[in-house]
């Protein structure tokens, strides 16, 4: 109409909204008229392109009825049916996601169109973005993505190793992406994905994106490859022998993340006397002076106050052993009060009675590899695997479940022949099948059979094997891990023997942690002074031949013939020989911590001694 063509058709709305309430004012009056012109553009107009820069923000506050519920589809395994199967699936709420689920619904209410859009590249190989791309794949022809990378995040570099810079001034790596749909595909056919990985300095980018257009870039065609459906280049052969395996989470029945306190310094000690007397000042002292003493801060869930007023008294049967970081065991006040995220359905097990539980990572970032552990204590989030570093968030399933008890109280008399292997039973008795071997729930001194302890060690020999690691690596870093099923009776219990010395090495039950490798020659205060720095804590090599060094704690003492593989040796984004000292500068070292410490100095230079043992068998 003449009359609506007076002015531009741009029109003020929230997009991811369908109306504005006019709630009687002159200006909210103004908005509704408006928001009216563009619903009626939503409404009536075709939309065939939508092209644009979302805001990326994983917090979103957009949360309105209309578009959370187009997001359900996103939130789905691959096929639209079941629920994904995610713990945490609350990065698919990011506002560059339900942009591309805005545009997504237009292009399909109109039958044919375009969407192309720059925005935040994890969606592309995301685990947790599998039914977003199976949901894209299913309404799209052909699916087009420039992955720009620059993601500072996870400390992108290009494949040469020079620097590899994001395109904006964000640590977020983005992804040019265009969506098309003709309306010509069968409805059960899966749209052809074309990718292709631009890095280098910015400049780079920007004259390559500058001189080029859609045609006349070299893209690969991506196969479209069950489960995950990732949308980046893969060993997508590789991937098919992988997935001949079993998930590590499909095992363990009963599993999660590990301890988030919200309040370490508080809660969490290395000497179990200095927590006591913390705790108890607690419950002694006022706000302010709690407050003034231990610099314990309150947020938004969490007052003293409110603490206070809801406990009675310090409980001794709370302080308990938490393992919360590769071989350093500390002590917890283990209360729902002072614990933020208690995990008591997994740590329960570990509390009623002796247990030993998986602990493994899944990456956060592509600079890290894969890593595991071992516990046989409550543990922390980050006990595997550095967190804030990127590393991954430590997950923990225990080998034992013991029974439900309506004692408030974990620590009670409890029957242990009544606890259970928390093992998926169709994952044990294929094992079994595969083996000829006969599945025992307690280990027996008697031939052709196995038990849990069995299964756990395998599993730890598998995924310290370099070379497997080496293979998957790249499916290691993004989802939860796959073992394959053992190949037959003489590999299995090749490598549950060597499963095992390594397990015994990082719970430091080996008898062979007390052949010390190293000596601590000097007397002194035990008090470490030196920062972690090349220039301080270091290690200094002394004997060449034997690659073996000096570390030194303060001016005067050191520790002598550590391994320079020790010492540089990594466990999820630690290097616990380094890590371990670090966190106990300024304190003075015990008689005990400096035969812990040589112990894990033991643990380390054997572990990487095991682990080529376990390459020189075929796992596969």
């Amino acid at each position: 109409e003449r009359k609506s063509n007076k002015r531009f058709n741009i029109f003020l709305t929230n997009s991811l909204e369908e109306h504005h309430k006019d709630t009687g004012t002159l200006f909210s009056s103004w908005l509704s008229d408006e928001a009216n012109e563009a619903n009626r553009v939503k409404r009536d107009t075709p939309v065939m392109c939508i092209i644009g820069n979302p805001p990326y923000s994983g917090e979103s506050a957009n949360k309105g009825d209309w578009i959370m519920n187009l997001m359900q589809d996103y939130k789905k395994e691959p096929g639209g049916k079941e629920k994904l199967k995610e713990r945490n699936p609350k990065w698919i709420n990011d506002d560059y996601v339900k942009f591309l689920r805005y545009g997504q619904y237009f292009i399909e209410k109109n039958g044919s169109g375009i969407l192309a859009f720059i925005n935040p590249h994890g969606y592309l190989d995301n685990p947790t973005f599998r039914g977003m791309r199976w949901h894209l794949l299913k309404t799209y022809d052909k699916i087009y993505t420039i992955d720009l990378h620059g993601n500072s995040k996870k400390k992108e570099v290009s494949p040469d190793g020079s620097p590899d810079d994001n395109v904006f001034d964000i640590m977020q790596g983005v992804s040019i992406n265009m969506f098309i749909k003709t309306g010509t595909k069968k409805p059960n056919e899966l749209a052809k994905v074309f990718h292709y990985d631009l890095y280098g300095k910015r400049e780079l980018k920007y004259k390559f994106l500058n001189i080029n257009r859609l045609g006349r870039i070299n893209f690969t065609e991506l196969p479209n490859v069950a489960p995950n459906y990732f949308m980046i280049q893969k060993d997508f052969e590789a991937q098919k022998s992988y997935d001949n395996g079993f998930y590590v989470s499909d095992l363990f029945s009963v599993r999660n993340v590990g301890i988030v306190s919200s309040r370490d310094g508080f809660v969490i000690d290395n000497n179990k006397q200095n927590l006591e007397d913390r705790i108890k000042d607690f419950f002694i002292l006022d706000k302010e002076e709690i407050q003034l003493k231990y610099k314990l801060k309150e947020n938004k869930v969490w007052k003293i106050i409110d603490v206070k007023n809801k406990v009675e008294k310090y409980n001794q049967s709370s302080i308990l052993k938490i393992s919360y970081r590769p071989f350093d065991v500390k002590y917890i006040y283990y209360d729902d009060n002072f614990i933020e995220r208690n995990r008591k359905e997994v740590m329960q097990h570990f509390i009623k009675g002796e247990n030993i539980g998986l602990n493994w990572i899944r990456p956060m970032s592509s600079k890290y590899e894969f890593s595991i552990f071992i516990s046989n204590t409550i543990s922390d989030q980050c006990s595997a695997g550095n967190k804030s570093a990127g590393a991954g968030i430590s997950y923990l399933a225990p080998l034992y479940l013991y029974p439900e008890t309506n004692n408030q109280q974990l620590k009670t008399e409890i029957d242990v022949s009544l606890k259970t292997p928390n093992l998926r039973e169709e994952i044990v008795y294929k094992i079994a099948n595969n083996l000829g071997l006969q599945y025992t729930n307690e280990k027996e001194d008697t031939k052709n059979n196995f038990a849990p302890i069995d299964i756990l060690d395998y599993i730890y020999a598998v995924l310290h094997s370099p070379t497997y690691r080496e293979k998957y690596k790249e499916f290691l870093k993004i989802d939860f891990p796959r073992v394959p099923y053992p190949k037959d009776v003489k590999t299995f219990w090749q490598l549950v023997a060597l499963g095992k010395q390594i397990r015994e090495f990082h719970l430091l039950e080996s008898p062979q942690t007390e052949n010390y490798l190293t000596s601590y020659p000097k007397d002194g205060d035990n008090i470490i002074t030196r920062k972690m720095s090349k220039n301080s804590i270091g290690f200094e090599l002394s004997n060449e031949q034997e690659k073996t060094g000096k570390v030194w704690i303060n001016d005067e003492q050191y520790f002598d013939g550590v391994p320079e593989i020790a010492w540089s040796f990594y466990i999820g984004g630690y290097q616990p020989a380094q890590k371990w000292l670090k966190d106990r500068k300024g304190r003075e070292l015990s008689f005990e911590d400096i035969i812990h410490y040589q112990k894990i100095i033991v643990a380390l230079t054997q572990t990487h001694s095991l682990m080529q043992q376990i390459d020189k068998i075929e796992i596969e």
